[in-house]
């Protein structure tokens, strides 16, 4: 996740987590494919103590944090692939994705606390849109590894520290699946 005010932009560090979905492929010629997809995926971020300054906003941390956020996210991704003789396929692929929040939590320190979702400045979006990214490799037998990066373009949350401070999901991914 990234925040951002102005020309100031503080990335918070990884959150490991899982994901698990499904994707149907429809070929659209020899090369060109369309794949949308459901998936179940949590993301979030964590923040080591510090202080973060928004020119005249000030965000004080002084223990580790973390937002955990579990969404049920609709991908529709265009696809290019690349057959490799017997040896399968390498596959490359970019396109939107429509994202809604089934719950979230925060934890500051030792207290955890649900995030509430709705229409307050202080309040979290449930809705998250953005890019997908992803490259694989599949074999002839359907089993495949691919990465991915999914890039938020709109913020998150509404925020009352300021009129310019956005939100935005940012993700990387690595899977394997299996194709019928």
């Amino acid at each position: 996740m990234t925040i951002s005010s102005g020309s100031t932009s503080v990335s918070f560090d990884a959150k490991t987590s899982y994901y698990v979905g499904g994707t149907a492929e429809f070929v659209l010629s020899d090369v060109i494919s369309i794949q949308p997809g459901l998936t179940f995926i949590n993301k979030g971020t964590k923040l080591a103590s510090g202080d973060i300054d928004f020119e005249d906003d000030d965000i004080a941390v002084t223990d580790e944090a973390t937002l955990n956020f579990k969404y049920l996210e609709l991908p529709v991704n265009l696809l290019a692939n690349f057959k490799l003789g017997n040896a399968g396929k390498v596959f490359l692929g970019a396109g939107p994705y429509f994202a809604y929040a089934l719950s979230a939590n925060g934890k500051y320190g030792s207290v955890k606390e649900d995030i509430k979702f709705g229409e307050a400045e202080s309040e979290f979006k449930r809705t998250d849109f953005g890019l997908n990214f992803l490259a694989g490799y599949q074999l002839n037998n359907g089993f495949n590894i691919h990465a991915g990066y999914g890039l938020g373009l709109s913020s998150i949350a509404d925020t009352d520290l300021s009129d310019e401070i956005t939100f935005k999901n940012k993700v990387f991914s690595v899977g394997v699946g299996f194709a019928f």
